[in-house]
């Protein structure tokens, strides 16, 4: 595989989607009561619409293409963990942000990634408007379609805002998600050893 023409990053944003999302934002201003004149305001809506654009950047990346773009082949089949990967996702009902940390771990099957792939993976699903449910899955299938590892495992901690904000309104609730295949799902000692690595912290 031609490693050139893998996976590149690209922060550009999209001047037409840009002007309309401002026109659009706008509105929403002064819907809400806003004097949208206010000098405070002029240049809310262009910047909205770029940091939309941002926070749900990754509808444009491909998760297989980023693990492929640094796999290798390697003997190594014992877990693979990267844990307390930052995440900031926006919940698809209120569109308000949750907060949180992934740890996502893998058993090679002849073939490793980059570590810091891991971490685009979970940007990759994350910049999306999302459930926490379902990100952990596809997080986890991502890994699984790329690499056809022993197992993956997947574990989501999140503060949602939506519940902090609005609604309910219980600001020290956390919410914990995870997905498991293979040696992860079937091998209690495997699974163990996991919770037990995400849970502890090095000296």
């Amino acid at each position: 595989m031609d490693k050139s023409k893998g996976y590149k990053r690209h922060d550009q944003f999209d001047e037409e989607t840009t002007k309309k999302l401002a026109f659009h934002y706008k509105e929403i201003l002064g819907l809400l009561g806003e004097d949208i004149d206010r000098e405070g305001l002029l240049d809310t809506p262009v910047r909205v619409a770029k940091a939309m654009q941002f926070l749900t950047q990754g509808y444009s990346m491909n998760a297989k293409e980023i693990i492929q773009s640094a796999t290798f082949t390697d003997n190594y089949k014992q877990m693979v963990l990267v844990k307390d990967i930052e995440l900031y996702s926006m919940c698809e009902h209120h569109m308000i942000p949750f907060i949180g940390k992934a740890h996502v771990a893998y058993i090679p099957n002849g073939k490793i990634m980059g570590l810091s792939k891991v971490a685009r993976v979970v940007e990759v699903y994350a910049r999306r408007l999302q459930i926490q449910e379902r990100l952990t899955t596809q997080i986890k299938d991502a890994i699984e379609d790329a690499l056809h590892p022993l197992g993956v495992a997947v574990v989501i901690e999140a503060k949602h805002l939506c519940m902090a904000m609005r609604g309910i309104q219980k600001q020290s609730s956390v919410t914990t998600t995870s997905d498991f295949t293979g040696a992860f799902l079937n091998d209690l000692k495997t699974r163990e050893e996991f919770l037990h690595l995400i849970s502890s912290k090095l000296s």
